[in-house]
């Protein structure tokens, strides 16, 4: 058995870890306003998906921080989830099951874990989420991009 030279061993060692390196979760995601003319009264500072890409059949975790110029007593998270354009998934939050009510006006962060059925199928998807308060009114509205993968390509590396 021959084994290889040493200039060879180093980029074969290199070439692994940029590859393994590639495979980085990567957490924060880019979003954008549903209006970009509109003054929301709560901005979105961050959003944030764990792992990512997200692995249909295990829990994934969404992470939306944002800040109040007011306390919060109630409301309803808006989903709406679109895979290549077509809407495949909706649904409405209390929003004080994600967070702590009353929120007191300054930071906060909505949690939500969903664990998606193995059979999803791959791809590009589209979430829409929408936070309204007890009375209704749109607080905010943002969109971002995001992407499944099966459980066996992740679960194997």
């Amino acid at each position: 058995m021959e084994f290889p030279s040493l200039p060879n061993l180093f980029l074969l060692l290199s070439l692994s870890i940029l590859f393994l390196s590639s495979l980085h979760v990567q957490a924060k995601v880019t979003f954008k306003y549903c209006d970009k003319k509109e003054d929301y009264p709560v901005k979105v500072t961050g959003v944030e998906i764990l792992p990512n890409p997200v692995v249909s059949g295990n829990p994934a975790n969404f992470k939306i921080s944002a800040t109040s110029g007011k306390a919060l007593y109630g409301g309803d998270v808006v989903i709406g989830v679109s895979y290549v354009g077509v809407p495949v998934h909706s649904e409405t939050i209390n929003l004080c099951q994600e967070v702590s009510c009353p929120v007191a006006s300054g930071n906060f962060v909505i949690s939500h874990t969903q664990t998606l059925p193995s059979i999803t199928p791959p791809g590009p998807y589209a979430l829409k989420m929408t936070l309204k308060d007890d009375k209704g009114d749109l607080l905010t509205c943002i969109k971002f991009n995001f992407k499944i993968v099966f459980g066996s390509v992740v679960s194997d590396m």
